[in-house]
Protein backbone atom coordinates (compact mmCIF):
# COMPACT_ATOMS: atom_id res chain seq x y z
CA UNK A 1 0.00 0.00 0.00
CA UNK A 2 1.03 3.81 -0.43
CA UNK A 3 3.09 5.07 2.17
CA UNK A 4 1.49 8.82 1.50
CA UNK A 5 -2.43 7.25 2.01
CA UNK A 6 -4.78 8.23 4.88
CA UNK A 7 -6.96 5.90 6.65
CA UNK A 8 -9.50 6.15 4.93
CA UNK A 9 -7.94 5.15 1.42
CA UNK A 10 -6.32 2.37 3.03
CA UNK A 11 -9.67 0.74 4.08
CA UNK A 12 -10.91 0.70 0.78
CA UNK A 13 -7.86 -0.28 -0.76
CA UNK A 14 -7.91 -3.29 2.04
CA UNK A 15 -11.54 -4.36 0.41
CA UNK A 16 -9.99 -4.39 -2.82
CA UNK A 17 -7.29 -6.81 -1.81
CA UNK A 18 -10.04 -9.00 -0.84
CA UNK A 19 -11.46 -8.88 -4.31
CA UNK A 20 -14.36 -6.58 -3.69
CA UNK A 21 -15.77 -4.42 -6.90
CA UNK A 22 -18.90 -2.75 -6.16
CA UNK A 23 -19.66 -0.82 -2.57
CA UNK A 24 -23.22 0.35 -1.77
CA UNK A 25 -23.55 4.01 0.17
CA UNK A 26 -24.46 7.52 -0.21
CA UNK A 27 -21.47 9.84 0.48
CA UNK A 28 -21.68 12.10 3.46
CA UNK A 29 -19.33 14.32 5.37
CA UNK A 30 -18.29 12.04 7.68
CA UNK A 31 -17.44 9.61 5.16
CA UNK A 32 -15.53 11.69 2.98
CA UNK A 33 -12.12 9.97 3.48
CA UNK A 34 -13.43 6.75 2.36
CA UNK A 35 -14.65 8.39 -0.60
CA UNK A 36 -11.33 9.94 -1.49
CA UNK A 37 -10.21 6.38 -1.62
CA UNK A 38 -13.05 5.28 -3.30
CA UNK A 39 -12.42 7.26 -6.23
CA UNK A 40 -8.58 5.70 -6.40
CA UNK A 41 -10.27 2.70 -6.80
CA UNK A 42 -11.55 0.49 -10.06
CA UNK A 43 -14.55 -0.92 -7.89
CA UNK A 44 -18.02 0.24 -8.21
CA UNK A 45 -19.59 2.66 -5.99
CA UNK A 46 -24.05 2.59 -6.85
CA UNK A 47 -25.18 5.46 -5.42
CA UNK A 48 -28.84 4.59 -3.36
CA UNK A 49 -31.53 7.04 -1.75
CA UNK A 50 -31.60 5.86 1.61
CA UNK A 51 -29.06 3.68 3.72
CA UNK A 52 -32.12 1.28 4.10
CA UNK A 53 -31.84 0.42 0.33
CA UNK A 54 -27.78 0.13 0.50
CA UNK A 55 -28.17 -2.78 3.28
CA UNK A 56 -30.78 -4.42 1.38
CA UNK A 57 -28.71 -4.35 -1.55
CA UNK A 58 -25.88 -5.49 -0.32
CA UNK A 59 -28.06 -8.13 0.96
CA UNK A 60 -28.99 -9.24 -2.67
CA UNK A 61 -25.88 -8.77 -4.27
CA UNK A 62 -24.87 -11.46 -1.36
CA UNK A 63 -27.27 -13.47 -1.69
CA UNK A 64 -26.71 -13.85 -5.68
CA UNK A 65 -23.16 -13.53 -6.23
CA UNK A 66 -22.34 -15.82 -3.19
CA UNK A 67 -19.76 -13.02 -2.58
CA UNK A 68 -20.21 -10.35 0.36
CA UNK A 69 -22.17 -7.39 0.60
CA UNK A 70 -20.23 -4.08 1.01
CA UNK A 71 -21.79 -0.85 2.30
CA UNK A 72 -20.19 2.98 3.01
CA UNK A 73 -22.04 4.42 5.70
CA UNK A 74 -21.80 7.58 7.87
CA UNK A 75 -21.94 7.59 11.46
CA UNK A 76 -25.13 7.90 13.62
CA UNK A 77 -28.07 7.90 11.58
CA UNK A 78 -26.51 6.54 8.30
CA UNK A 79 -25.63 3.21 10.39
CA UNK A 80 -28.69 3.21 12.53
CA UNK A 81 -30.94 3.60 9.05
CA UNK A 82 -29.31 0.39 7.44
CA UNK A 83 -30.05 -1.45 10.87
CA UNK A 84 -32.88 -3.32 9.39
CA UNK A 85 -31.32 -4.39 6.51
CA UNK A 86 -28.12 -5.51 8.64
CA UNK A 87 -30.87 -7.16 11.03
CA UNK A 88 -32.26 -9.20 8.06
CA UNK A 89 -28.55 -10.12 6.83
CA UNK A 90 -27.78 -11.70 10.79
CA UNK A 91 -30.77 -13.71 11.01
CA UNK A 92 -30.28 -15.22 7.07
CA UNK A 93 -26.69 -16.11 7.21
CA UNK A 94 -26.09 -13.54 4.64
CA UNK A 95 -22.47 -11.90 4.28
CA UNK A 96 -22.24 -8.48 4.45
CA UNK A 97 -19.77 -6.29 5.23
CA UNK A 98 -20.67 -2.63 6.55
CA UNK A 99 -17.78 0.34 6.94
CA UNK A 100 -19.11 3.20 8.94
CA UNK A 101 -17.79 6.19 10.01
CA UNK A 102 -17.78 6.61 14.10
CA UNK A 103 -16.99 10.13 15.80
CA UNK A 104 -13.30 10.65 16.87
CA UNK A 105 -11.67 8.92 18.96
CA UNK A 106 -11.41 11.39 21.70
CA UNK A 107 -14.85 11.83 21.68
CA UNK A 108 -16.72 8.12 21.80
CA UNK A 109 -18.76 7.93 25.01
CA UNK A 110 -18.54 11.59 26.08
CA UNK A 111 -21.84 12.84 25.02
CA UNK A 112 -20.46 15.99 23.62
CA UNK A 113 -23.41 16.80 21.21
CA UNK A 114 -21.16 16.25 18.51
CA UNK A 115 -22.92 15.73 14.84
CA UNK A 116 -24.29 12.26 14.39
CA UNK A 117 -23.67 11.20 17.91
CA UNK A 118 -24.49 8.25 19.71
CA UNK A 119 -23.64 7.32 22.98
CA UNK A 120 -22.24 4.21 21.99
CA UNK A 121 -22.60 3.07 18.35
CA UNK A 122 -20.31 -0.20 18.68
CA UNK A 123 -23.11 -1.08 21.03
CA UNK A 124 -25.70 0.00 19.10
CA UNK A 125 -25.08 -2.17 16.43
CA UNK A 126 -23.47 -5.05 17.67
CA UNK A 127 -26.79 -7.67 18.48
CA UNK A 128 -27.10 -7.53 14.85
CA UNK A 129 -23.89 -7.98 13.93
CA UNK A 130 -21.24 -11.42 13.98
CA UNK A 131 -18.18 -9.09 14.36
CA UNK A 132 -18.23 -5.34 15.29
CA UNK A 133 -14.92 -3.53 15.92
CA UNK A 134 -14.15 -0.11 16.59
CA UNK A 135 -11.68 0.80 14.53
CA UNK A 136 -8.95 4.06 16.14
CA UNK A 137 -5.80 3.36 14.56
CA UNK A 138 -5.13 2.11 10.43
CA UNK A 139 -2.79 -0.62 11.95
CA UNK A 140 -5.35 -2.44 13.18
CA UNK A 141 -7.35 -2.78 9.73
CA UNK A 142 -6.03 -5.68 8.26
CA UNK A 143 -6.53 -7.84 11.10
CA UNK A 144 -10.08 -6.78 11.43
CA UNK A 145 -10.56 -7.08 8.11
CA UNK A 146 -9.09 -10.75 8.04
CA UNK A 147 -11.61 -11.69 10.82
CA UNK A 148 -14.61 -10.25 9.05
CA UNK A 149 -13.75 -12.20 5.94
CA UNK A 150 -13.11 -15.29 8.38
CA UNK A 151 -16.64 -14.93 9.88
CA UNK A 152 -17.84 -15.10 5.78
CA UNK A 153 -15.88 -18.15 4.49
CA UNK A 154 -15.48 -20.39 8.03
CA UNK A 155 -18.38 -20.17 9.99
CA UNK A 156 -22.07 -19.07 9.92
CA UNK A 157 -22.34 -16.17 7.19
CA UNK A 158 -23.07 -13.23 9.30
CA UNK A 159 -22.60 -9.04 8.76
CA UNK A 160 -19.58 -7.59 10.06
CA UNK A 161 -19.55 -3.74 10.77
CA UNK A 162 -16.15 -1.67 11.50
CA UNK A 163 -16.79 1.64 12.80
CA UNK A 164 -13.83 3.48 11.63
CA UNK A 165 -12.84 6.91 13.86
CA UNK A 166 -12.92 9.81 12.12
CA UNK A 167 -9.41 10.78 13.24
CA UNK A 168 -8.19 6.87 11.99
CA UNK A 169 -10.01 8.06 8.31
CA UNK A 170 -7.64 11.19 8.16
CA UNK A 171 -4.49 10.12 9.54
CA UNK A 172 -1.65 8.93 7.75
CA UNK A 173 -2.12 5.28 7.11
CA UNK A 174 1.18 4.01 5.78
CA UNK A 175 0.93 0.03 6.13
CA UNK A 176 2.18 -2.75 4.42
CA UNK A 177 1.17 -4.81 1.40
CA UNK A 178 -1.99 -6.47 2.28
CA UNK A 179 -1.91 -10.35 1.54
CA UNK A 180 -5.81 -12.05 1.76
CA UNK A 181 -5.44 -13.91 4.98
CA UNK A 182 -7.87 -17.45 4.66
CA UNK A 183 -9.21 -19.78 6.69
CA UNK A 184 -10.39 -23.23 6.11
CA UNK A 185 -14.11 -24.62 7.61
CA UNK A 186 -14.38 -27.33 9.88
CA UNK A 187 -14.47 -31.02 8.30
CA UNK A 188 -16.59 -33.72 10.14
CA UNK A 189 -14.77 -36.05 12.07
CA UNK A 190 -14.49 -39.37 10.73
CA UNK A 191 -16.10 -41.01 13.66
CA UNK A 192 -19.18 -39.05 13.09
CA UNK A 193 -19.26 -39.84 9.65
CA UNK A 194 -19.06 -43.57 10.63
CA UNK A 195 -21.80 -43.16 12.95
CA UNK A 196 -23.86 -41.03 10.32
CA UNK A 197 -23.28 -43.72 7.81
CA UNK A 198 -24.31 -46.55 9.70
CA UNK A 199 -27.72 -44.74 10.37
CA UNK A 200 -28.41 -44.08 7.24
CA UNK A 201 -27.91 -47.79 5.67
CA UNK A 202 -30.44 -48.69 8.56
CA UNK A 203 -32.97 -46.42 7.59
CA UNK A 204 -35.99 -47.27 5.18
CA UNK A 205 -37.58 -44.07 5.52
CA UNK A 206 -35.30 -41.44 5.69
CA UNK A 207 -35.72 -37.60 4.42
CA UNK A 208 -32.72 -34.77 3.50
CA UNK A 209 -33.61 -31.36 5.05
CA UNK A 210 -31.28 -28.85 2.94
CA UNK A 211 -31.36 -25.27 4.20
CA UNK A 212 -29.52 -22.36 2.47
CA UNK A 213 -26.32 -23.58 4.25
CA UNK A 214 -26.07 -26.03 1.28
CA UNK A 215 -26.50 -23.25 -1.20
CA UNK A 216 -23.03 -23.95 -2.74
CA UNK A 217 -23.02 -27.73 -3.14
CA UNK A 218 -25.80 -28.82 -5.07
CA UNK A 219 -23.79 -31.37 -6.79
CA UNK A 220 -23.30 -33.13 -3.83
CA UNK A 221 -26.99 -32.69 -2.61
CA UNK A 222 -28.35 -34.73 -5.25
CA UNK A 223 -25.53 -37.17 -5.36
CA UNK A 224 -26.25 -38.03 -2.19
CA UNK A 225 -29.80 -38.38 -2.26
CA UNK A 226 -29.69 -40.13 -5.36
CA UNK A 227 -27.06 -42.69 -3.58
CA UNK A 228 -29.16 -42.87 -0.03
CA UNK A 229 -32.61 -43.00 -1.16
CA UNK A 230 -33.69 -40.38 0.74
CA UNK A 231 -36.23 -38.15 -0.06
CA UNK A 232 -35.42 -34.19 -0.11
CA UNK A 233 -37.42 -30.99 1.61
CA UNK A 234 -35.68 -27.74 0.72
CA UNK A 235 -36.40 -24.39 3.82
CA UNK A 236 -37.20 -21.14 2.21
CA UNK A 237 -33.65 -20.49 1.68
CA UNK A 238 -32.31 -23.76 0.19
CA UNK A 239 -34.90 -23.77 -2.83
CA UNK A 240 -33.00 -25.14 -5.97
CA UNK A 241 -30.64 -26.75 -3.99
CA UNK A 242 -32.36 -30.14 -5.53
CA UNK A 243 -34.32 -29.27 -8.66
CA UNK A 244 -37.74 -29.17 -7.90
CA UNK A 245 -38.38 -31.63 -10.86
CA UNK A 246 -36.55 -34.21 -9.35
CA UNK A 247 -38.91 -36.91 -8.39
CA UNK A 248 -37.29 -37.50 -4.88
CA UNK A 249 -38.12 -33.51 -3.68
CA UNK A 250 -40.71 -32.72 -1.84
CA UNK A 251 -39.75 -29.25 -3.04
CA UNK A 252 -39.57 -25.69 -0.82
CA UNK A 253 -42.81 -27.37 1.34
CA UNK A 254 -41.09 -27.42 4.74
CA UNK A 255 -44.29 -25.55 6.11
CA UNK A 256 -46.84 -27.45 4.78
CA UNK A 257 -48.88 -30.52 6.88
CA UNK A 258 -48.49 -33.30 4.13
CA UNK A 259 -44.30 -32.68 4.33
CA UNK A 260 -44.50 -32.23 8.12
CA UNK A 261 -46.30 -35.95 8.73
CA UNK A 262 -44.02 -37.18 6.36
CA UNK A 263 -41.00 -35.71 8.96
CA UNK A 264 -42.73 -37.28 11.91
CA UNK A 265 -43.31 -40.68 10.29
CA UNK A 266 -39.12 -40.66 9.05
CA UNK A 267 -36.90 -43.06 11.13
CA UNK A 268 -34.17 -40.79 10.18
CA UNK A 269 -34.29 -37.50 9.18
CA UNK A 270 -30.82 -35.52 8.03
CA UNK A 271 -30.71 -31.34 8.72
CA UNK A 272 -28.09 -29.86 6.62
CA UNK A 273 -27.18 -26.19 6.55
CA UNK A 274 -30.86 -25.08 8.63
CA UNK A 275 -31.31 -23.81 12.01
CA UNK A 276 -34.99 -25.23 11.71
CA UNK A 277 -36.03 -22.30 13.11
CA UNK A 278 -39.87 -21.28 13.38
CA UNK A 279 -40.03 -19.21 9.77
CA UNK A 280 -38.78 -22.70 7.96
CA UNK A 281 -41.55 -23.97 9.27
CA UNK A 282 -44.24 -22.11 10.68
CA UNK A 283 -44.74 -24.15 13.99
CA UNK A 284 -43.12 -24.11 17.14
CA UNK A 285 -41.51 -27.19 16.58
CA UNK A 286 -41.38 -29.98 13.88
CA UNK A 287 -41.72 -33.18 15.21
CA UNK A 288 -39.26 -36.07 14.85
CA UNK A 289 -39.67 -39.45 15.66
CA UNK A 290 -36.88 -41.09 14.08
CA UNK A 291 -33.04 -40.32 14.54
CA UNK A 292 -31.93 -37.33 13.68
CA UNK A 293 -28.31 -36.27 12.18
CA UNK A 294 -27.20 -32.41 11.93
CA UNK A 295 -24.96 -30.77 9.74
CA UNK A 296 -23.77 -27.33 10.31
CA UNK A 297 -21.24 -24.53 10.62
CA UNK A 298 -22.94 -22.88 13.71
CA UNK A 299 -22.11 -24.69 16.66
CA UNK A 300 -25.47 -23.65 18.59
CA UNK A 301 -27.32 -24.33 15.73
CA UNK A 302 -25.97 -27.83 15.81
CA UNK A 303 -27.72 -28.63 18.96
CA UNK A 304 -30.13 -25.81 19.63
CA UNK A 305 -34.01 -27.55 19.84
CA UNK A 306 -33.24 -30.68 18.01
CA UNK A 307 -30.69 -33.17 19.78
CA UNK A 308 -29.34 -34.59 17.44
CA UNK A 309 -28.10 -38.41 17.70
CA UNK A 310 -25.03 -37.63 15.16
CA UNK A 311 -23.90 -33.65 15.06
CA UNK A 312 -21.39 -32.97 12.94
CA UNK A 313 -19.74 -29.17 12.84
CA UNK A 314 -18.66 -29.14 9.36
CA UNK A 315 -18.86 -28.00 6.18
CA UNK A 316 -21.74 -29.27 4.06
CA UNK A 317 -20.46 -29.81 0.76
CA UNK A 318 -17.34 -32.13 1.75
CA UNK A 319 -19.30 -33.80 5.07
CA UNK A 320 -22.36 -34.92 1.71
CA UNK A 321 -19.69 -35.64 -0.42
CA UNK A 322 -17.71 -37.91 2.62
CA UNK A 323 -20.71 -39.39 3.34
CA UNK A 324 -21.94 -40.72 -0.34
CA UNK A 325 -18.65 -42.40 -0.62
CA UNK A 326 -19.10 -44.13 2.79
CA UNK A 327 -22.93 -45.36 2.52
CA UNK A 328 -23.79 -48.52 0.57
CA UNK A 329 -26.38 -46.86 -1.49
CA UNK A 330 -28.59 -50.09 -1.54
CA UNK A 331 -31.93 -47.95 -1.15
CA UNK A 332 -33.86 -46.98 -3.80
CA UNK A 333 -35.90 -43.89 -3.13
CA UNK A 334 -40.04 -43.95 -2.73
CA UNK A 335 -40.71 -41.94 -5.35
CA UNK A 336 -44.35 -42.90 -5.52
CA UNK A 337 -44.52 -41.74 -1.83
CA UNK A 338 -43.05 -38.49 -2.96
CA UNK A 339 -45.39 -37.98 -5.82
CA UNK A 340 -48.24 -38.38 -2.72
CA UNK A 341 -47.02 -36.27 -0.56
CA UNK A 342 -46.40 -33.61 -3.59
CA UNK A 343 -49.53 -34.23 -4.88
CA UNK A 344 -51.68 -33.85 -1.27
CA UNK A 345 -49.55 -30.65 -0.73
CA UNK A 346 -50.78 -28.50 -4.02
CA UNK A 347 -54.08 -29.95 -2.94
CA UNK A 348 -53.64 -27.98 -0.09
CA UNK A 349 -54.54 -24.48 -0.71
CA UNK A 350 -57.03 -22.11 0.18
CA UNK A 351 -58.86 -19.95 -2.53
CA UNK A 352 -56.55 -16.94 -2.20
CA UNK A 353 -53.85 -19.15 -2.70
CA UNK A 354 -55.06 -20.54 -5.51
CA UNK A 355 -55.40 -16.96 -7.14
CA UNK A 356 -51.29 -16.30 -6.22
CA UNK A 357 -50.86 -19.51 -7.82
CA UNK A 358 -52.62 -18.56 -10.95
CA UNK A 359 -50.35 -15.60 -10.88
CA UNK A 360 -47.53 -17.55 -9.94
CA UNK A 361 -47.98 -19.50 -12.98
CA UNK A 362 -47.66 -16.70 -15.16
CA UNK A 363 -44.88 -15.49 -13.47
CA UNK A 364 -42.79 -18.74 -13.95
CA UNK A 365 -44.00 -18.97 -17.49
CA UNK A 366 -42.05 -15.59 -17.97
CA UNK A 367 -39.03 -15.92 -15.99
CA UNK A 368 -36.57 -18.36 -17.64
CA UNK A 369 -35.14 -21.18 -15.73
CA UNK A 370 -31.94 -18.90 -14.73
CA UNK A 371 -33.45 -15.88 -13.72
CA UNK A 372 -33.86 -14.42 -10.37
CA UNK A 373 -36.93 -13.77 -8.16
CA UNK A 374 -36.99 -11.33 -5.08
CA UNK A 375 -39.35 -11.62 -2.77
CA UNK A 376 -41.06 -9.17 0.29
CA UNK A 377 -42.93 -9.84 2.87
CA UNK A 378 -46.42 -10.09 1.15
CA UNK A 379 -48.90 -13.18 1.02
CA UNK A 380 -48.30 -13.49 -2.71
CA UNK A 381 -44.49 -14.23 -1.53
CA UNK A 382 -45.31 -16.80 1.37
CA UNK A 383 -47.51 -18.98 -1.54
CA UNK A 384 -44.49 -18.41 -3.96
CA UNK A 385 -42.22 -20.05 -1.31
CA UNK A 386 -43.89 -23.44 -1.69
CA UNK A 387 -45.59 -23.44 -4.95
CA UNK A 388 -43.19 -21.68 -7.17
CA UNK A 389 -40.46 -24.14 -8.69
CA UNK A 390 -36.98 -23.32 -9.25
CA UNK A 391 -34.02 -25.82 -10.52
CA UNK A 392 -31.10 -24.03 -9.72
CA UNK A 393 -29.92 -22.46 -6.35
CA UNK A 394 -29.01 -18.88 -5.75
CA UNK A 395 -32.34 -17.99 -7.86
CA UNK A 396 -35.12 -17.56 -5.10
CA UNK A 397 -34.77 -14.71 -2.08
CA UNK A 398 -36.97 -14.09 0.66
CA UNK A 399 -36.17 -12.16 3.98
CA UNK A 400 -37.16 -15.31 5.61
CA UNK A 401 -35.95 -14.63 9.06
CA UNK A 402 -36.04 -11.14 10.63
CA UNK A 403 -38.97 -10.66 7.96
CA UNK A 404 -38.89 -6.75 7.18
CA UNK A 405 -40.75 -5.07 4.89
CA UNK A 406 -39.56 -3.29 2.30
CA UNK A 407 -36.70 -6.16 0.84
CA UNK A 408 -37.18 -6.82 -2.69
CA UNK A 409 -36.75 -3.64 -4.85
CA UNK A 410 -33.85 -2.95 -2.88
CA UNK A 411 -32.39 -6.38 -2.92
CA UNK A 412 -33.53 -7.65 -6.33
CA UNK A 413 -31.20 -4.27 -7.72
CA UNK A 414 -27.94 -5.06 -6.02
CA UNK A 415 -28.77 -8.71 -7.44
CA UNK A 416 -28.70 -7.39 -10.71
CA UNK A 417 -25.62 -6.07 -10.41
CA UNK A 418 -24.20 -9.16 -8.84
CA UNK A 419 -25.30 -11.17 -12.09
CA UNK A 420 -26.02 -8.12 -14.90
CA UNK A 421 -26.96 -11.56 -17.46
CA UNK A 422 -29.39 -13.14 -15.08
CA UNK A 423 -33.05 -11.78 -15.39
CA UNK A 424 -34.17 -10.58 -12.57
CA UNK A 425 -37.71 -9.68 -11.19
CA UNK A 426 -39.17 -8.53 -7.63
CA UNK A 427 -42.73 -9.39 -6.07
CA UNK A 428 -43.62 -6.84 -3.44
CA UNK A 429 -46.88 -6.00 -2.19
CA UNK A 430 -48.69 -2.53 -2.20
CA UNK A 431 -47.01 -1.56 1.56
CA UNK A 432 -44.29 -3.38 1.59
CA UNK A 433 -43.52 -1.31 -1.78
CA UNK A 434 -43.49 2.01 -0.04
CA UNK A 435 -40.84 1.16 2.63
CA UNK A 436 -38.35 1.50 0.02
CA UNK A 437 -39.84 3.19 -3.30
CA UNK A 438 -36.92 5.31 -3.58
CA UNK A 439 -34.64 3.32 -4.98
CA UNK A 440 -36.98 3.09 -8.16
CA UNK A 441 -34.80 5.74 -8.27
CA UNK A 442 -31.62 3.76 -8.27
CA UNK A 443 -32.99 1.40 -10.32
CA UNK A 444 -33.70 4.15 -13.57
CA UNK A 445 -30.72 6.22 -12.89
CA UNK A 446 -28.74 2.69 -13.50
CA UNK A 447 -30.95 1.59 -16.24
CA UNK A 448 -31.69 -1.70 -14.82
CA UNK A 449 -34.28 -4.19 -16.85
CA UNK A 450 -36.29 -4.74 -14.09
CA UNK A 451 -39.99 -6.25 -13.62
CA UNK A 452 -41.80 -5.00 -10.16
CA UNK A 453 -44.78 -6.79 -9.59
CA UNK A 454 -46.70 -5.07 -7.27
CA UNK A 455 -49.28 -6.84 -5.66
CA UNK A 456 -51.85 -4.52 -4.32
CA UNK A 457 -54.72 -5.22 -2.00
CA UNK A 458 -54.89 -2.14 -0.28
CA UNK A 459 -53.99 -3.39 2.74
CA UNK A 460 -51.47 -4.95 5.14
CA UNK A 461 -53.61 -8.42 4.10
CA UNK A 462 -51.79 -10.83 6.41
CA UNK A 463 -52.61 -8.47 9.16
CA UNK A 464 -55.78 -7.99 8.89
CA UNK A 465 -56.16 -11.34 8.25
CA UNK A 466 -54.61 -11.93 11.30
CA UNK A 467 -57.11 -9.42 13.11
CA UNK A 468 -60.26 -10.86 11.92
CA UNK A 469 -59.38 -14.35 12.74
CA UNK A 470 -58.44 -13.06 16.72
CA UNK A 471 -61.77 -11.31 16.51
CA UNK A 472 -59.98 -7.73 16.89
CA UNK A 473 -60.70 -4.59 14.95
CA UNK A 474 -59.25 -3.91 12.25
CA UNK A 475 -57.20 -1.15 12.95
CA UNK A 476 -54.33 0.65 11.00
CA UNK A 477 -54.24 -1.98 8.37
CA UNK A 478 -56.28 -0.23 5.18
CA UNK A 479 -53.28 2.78 4.72
CA UNK A 480 -54.24 5.57 1.98
CA UNK A 481 -52.21 4.37 -1.43
CA UNK A 482 -50.51 6.76 -4.05
CA UNK A 483 -51.82 6.08 -7.64
CA UNK A 484 -48.47 3.28 -8.00
CA UNK A 485 -48.32 3.67 -12.15
CA UNK A 486 -48.17 7.42 -11.88
CA UNK A 487 -45.43 6.83 -8.80
CA UNK A 488 -43.22 5.19 -10.75
CA UNK A 489 -43.48 7.09 -14.16
CA UNK A 490 -43.04 10.20 -11.96
CA UNK A 491 -39.48 8.20 -11.17
CA UNK A 492 -38.70 7.49 -15.13
CA UNK A 493 -39.77 3.99 -14.42
CA UNK A 494 -42.04 2.20 -17.35
CA UNK A 495 -45.63 1.09 -15.30
CA UNK A 496 -48.56 -1.06 -16.84
CA UNK A 497 -51.57 -2.82 -15.39
CA UNK A 498 -52.12 -5.88 -17.17
CA UNK A 499 -55.46 -6.64 -17.98
CA UNK A 500 -55.10 -10.95 -18.30
CA UNK A 501 -52.84 -13.15 -17.03
CA UNK A 502 -51.50 -13.79 -20.72
CA UNK A 503 -50.98 -9.95 -20.52
CA UNK A 504 -48.79 -10.25 -17.25
CA UNK A 505 -47.01 -12.57 -18.82
CA UNK A 506 -46.43 -10.45 -21.82
CA UNK A 507 -45.80 -7.24 -19.56
CA UNK A 508 -42.77 -9.38 -17.78
CA UNK A 509 -41.53 -10.21 -21.22
CA UNK A 510 -41.44 -6.79 -21.99
CA UNK A 511 -39.96 -5.37 -19.03
CA UNK A 512 -37.13 -7.93 -19.22
CA UNK A 513 -36.05 -6.15 -22.47
CA UNK A 514 -36.78 -2.59 -21.45
CA UNK A 515 -33.50 -0.09 -21.04
CA UNK A 516 -34.89 0.71 -17.24
CA UNK A 517 -37.39 -0.78 -14.14
CA UNK A 518 -41.45 -1.33 -14.97
CA UNK A 519 -43.75 -1.20 -12.31
CA UNK A 520 -46.17 -4.20 -13.28
CA UNK A 521 -49.37 -3.35 -10.75
CA UNK A 522 -51.68 -6.52 -10.37
CA UNK A 523 -54.73 -6.06 -8.19
CA UNK A 524 -56.04 -8.69 -5.89
CA UNK A 525 -59.48 -7.35 -6.89
CA UNK A 526 -58.30 -7.71 -10.71
CA UNK A 527 -61.32 -9.23 -12.38
CA UNK A 528 -59.66 -11.65 -14.64
CA UNK A 529 -58.51 -12.62 -11.37
CA UNK A 530 -62.16 -13.24 -9.85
Amino acid sequence: MASNQIGGQAAIALLEAYDVDTVFGIPGVHTLDLYRGLADRKMRHVGVRHEQGAGFMADGYARASGKPGVCCLITGPGLMNAATPIGQAYSDSVPMLVLASVNASEDLGKGRGRLHEITDQHAAIAPLTGLTRTIRNAAELPEAMAAAFALFETGRPRPAVLNLTLDMLRAPAALPPMKQRRAARPQARDADLAAAAALIDGAQRPIVIFGGGCMDCAAEARAFIEKSGALAVSTTAGRGIIPDSHPATLRGTLQKSATQKALAEADLVIAVGTELGETDSWTSFLEFSGKLIRIDLDAHTLTRDYAPTVGMLADAGPTLAALTARIAGRRRADLVHAATIRAANDADLRPLQRTHAAVLDAVRAALPEDGQLFTDMTQIAYTANFHLPFEKPRRAFHPNGFGTLGYALPAAIGGKIACPERPTLAIAGDAGFLFTVQELGTAVELGLPLPILLWNNDALGQIAKDMVARDIPELGVKPHNPDYLALAKAFGARAERPGSLAGLQEAIARAFAAEGPTLIEVRQDAPFLG
